[in-house]
């Protein structure tokens, strides 16, 4: 409904939507090209403008190394709150991203409980996944007792959301129930496509770019006709698959060269990357 009313073409029976090029450029006019992103010490707020280089951690982690036993084992939300503990001491580490979930909370609410363990351990602008809509309206709550409110929760954006669409050129219902979600609530959404090279997408990196950039401009446009001027990062987990393994290749040339002309991309459009 909000594409439609937006002026795309929707075909309900085939679920294939078809968005008209001026409304991805107005979309893209109208996201921010600053972010503010503030930490519970507002020593540790970030701006990102395009002009600087800020580091973050990584996740989800799904197995770590007890740091005392040396046991290669599932992490626990006391492992959660650890980790968020330990980014919060480095310099380094501008803003947090939760970097394991908690294997021994019910899964069905485990985003929930990971929020908890990472607000009560750093001071820093914390990015995470929700994984549904409704876990995203749950950790607002969860973030607008610490903030005050919701009113200053959105002066003050102690949380920003990350989710992906589904290569290729899929927005999963739970995708764009937390792009909405964030938007109406005034929060940020880091959209950034998970494509592999070889696998969900074309083997050449530019066709890859191709499909990348597809996938998180229609995001961006969800958006914007649910809000217009709501905060976005173009985002980006694309690399190419390991055709030997069958799996994702990180710390390869391919994925640098994605990662970089992701970049570019996104400061072609001005928005925060």
């Amino acid at each position: 409904d909000v594409l439609a009313d937006g002026r795309c073409t929707v075909d309900r029976e085939s679920r294939i939507v078809r968005i008209p090029p001026q409304v991805v450029e107005d979309a893209i006019r109208s996201a921010p090209s600053r972010l503010y992103l503030a930490g519970r010490d507002p020593a540790r707020d970030y701006v990102v403008d395009g002009s600087r280089l800020g580091f973050t951690s990584f996740g989800e982690g799904v197995l770590i190394v007890d740091p005392r036993s040396g046991e290669l084992r599932e992490p626990t939300k006391a492992d959660v709150g650890d980790a968020a503990r330990i980014c919060d001491f480095l310099d380094s580490v501008d803003v947090y991203e939760r970097a394991i979930g908690a294997s021994d909370v019910p899964q069905e609410v485990g985003q929930l409980h990971n929020a908890e363990a990472t607000f009560a351990n750093t001071t820093k602008h914390v990015f995470m996944g929700p994984f549904s809509g409704y876990l995203l309206g749950k950790i607002v709550d969860l973030v607008s007792v610490i903030a005050g409110g919701r009113d200053k929760l959105r002066r003050r954006p102690l949380v920003s959301f990350i989710t992906c669409p589904v290569s290729p050129l899929q927005l999963a219902r739970d995708t764009c129930e937390i792009i909405m979600g964030a938007a109406r609530e005034g929060l940020c959404c880091n959209i950034l496509s998970m494509a592999m090279g070889g696998g969900s997408s074309p083997v050449t990196l530019a066709g890859t770019l191709v499909t990348h950039n597809a996938e998180v401009l229609a995001g961006i446009t969800l958006s914007q006709l649910t809000e217009r001027g709501a905060p976005v990062v173009y985002g980006s987990s694309t690399t190419a698959m390991d055709l030997r393994l069958g799996s994702a290749s990180v710390g390869t040339p391919e994925c640098g060269l994605i990662s970089a002309a992701v970049a570019q991309l996104a400061r072609r459009y001005l928005l925060p990357s």
